[in-house]
């Protein structure tokens, strides 16, 4: 199985709903976001995916997030935006993205800080 990982970033206000701490008041985030599809075969120029197709459609999903205040968009209106939340929200629809591909979504990790992620897998 052959594995390809991007970085990429978006920043963004939110605040914890049921948290009772700092974080349940309005704050922001510059969010690192690390994406890795999996794949088994390789094409004829030896790519199991090309890193542009990846990061064009891992920004245009986090376009729709950054500078915003997570808790008004619809993903977060029910649930809390915390980066686990984020963290299975950008999977699920990455999932979607790729879905006629031959890549899976193999995980997504947020980081909210330099020392702080959550993850999202298949497993």
């Amino acid at each position: 199985m052959y594995r390809l990982k991007i970085f990429t970033h978006f920043a963004a206000a939110h605040n914890l709903i049921n948290y009772q701490g700092d974080c349940e008041n309005l704050h922001g985030h510059n969010w690192k976001v690390e994406v890795v599809v999996a794949t088994e075969n390789l094409d004829k120029s030896g790519l199991g995916l090309d890193f542009k197709i990846l990061k064009s459609r891992t920004n245009e999903l986090l376009d729709t997030l950054d500078h915003k205040y997570l808790n008004d968009l619809e993903p977060f209106r029910e649930k809390s935006p915390s980066s686990e939340n984020i963290a299975r929200y950008l999977f699920e629809e990455l999932c979607n993205s790729f879905a006629d591909d031959e890549v899976v979504v193999d995980s997504v990790n947020v980081w909210e800080s330099d020392n702080a992620c959550a993850s999202y897998s298949r497993t």
